[in-house]
């Protein structure tokens, strides 16, 4: 867990060096997780502007069958899949999958649903740049089947 935290406050910045083990001592890894400057559906990362300022860290269990429930996320968040497989459904049938070790840019005011379709529990650590009061998370109805 000690590795991760370099790398989540790098992530939460939305930056992260090409040259991180520069940045280290010579015997701290630093394995880049994650440079994007979209998120997993191809939005551009843009963050809020507020005065109010605040970066939510958390770590998402969700047990083998479950799910999140449907939801929007108003702000940028960037995940990292510390074990099992994460698939989520977005509007529209569509489904992206995350095994442990990857790293992830959350969609953006987009429908979507995670989900842990394995036999072990899915363990995330995800971070928001958003706005202290507002959510980061917005629970919503499913959305009406495809016809």
């Amino acid at each position: 867990m000690k590795r991760i935290l370099p790398i989540v406050a790098l992530l939460a910045a939305g930056a992260m060096s090409a040259h991180a083990e520069d940045a280290y001592n010579q015997a701290v890894v630093a394995v880049p997780v994650l440079k994007t400057t979209t998120t997993s559906i191809g939005q551009p990362i843009q963050y809020p502007a507020t005065v109010k300022p605040e970066v939510t860290s958390l770590r998402v269990d969700i047990p083998p069958g479950k799910e999140t429930g449907w939801h929007t996320h108003p702000v940028p968040g960037f995940a990292y899949v510390l074990a099992g497989t994460l698939t989520i459904e977005l509007e529209g049938g569509k489904q992206l999958q995350f095994n442990a070790g990857q790293g992830f840019a959350e969609v953006v005011n987009t429908l979507h649903n995670g989900k842990n379709l394995g036999t072990e529990p899915v363990k995330l650590l995800v971070t928001f740049a958003g706005e202290s009061g507002s959510p980061f998370a917005v629970k919503a109805p499913a959305p009406a089947p495809a016809k």
